[in-house]
């Protein structure tokens, strides 16, 4: 789910557009030997939409300004990679643990 790179992490993402209260956390989804975090996300997967909504969410959530978080892969697909500039993985898996 979280990987190190150089100038901070990436955290694959399993989103689900279209919650009826607000976004969350939903848990971890395993796609065979890989898992991703489980996000339900509010904003509807229309015009880009949904990816925004993921982008200021995880922002919140780690901290950081949301330049720091960059759609890396999945733009259209409900499984996708962000990466998060400037943070270091064990930050990121001690605030995923207190999430999930």
């Amino acid at each position: 789910m979280l990987r190190s790179v150089a100038g901070g992490v990436t955290l694959a993402v399993r989103a689900l557009p279209g919650a009826k209260k607000k976004t969350a956390i939903d848990g971890v989804y395993c796609e065979g030997e890989k898992s991703r975090l489980k996000i339900r996300v509010q904003a509807p997967a229309v015009e880009g939409r949904a990816n925004a909504a993921l982008i200021e969410f995880l922002a919140e959530m780690f901290g950081v300004p949301k330049s720091y978080v960059e759609l890396v892969s999945g733009e259209l697909s409900r499984s996708k990679v962000f990466l998060l500039r400037g943070v270091a993985v064990e930050k990121a898996g001690a605030i995923l643990a207190d999430w999930t």
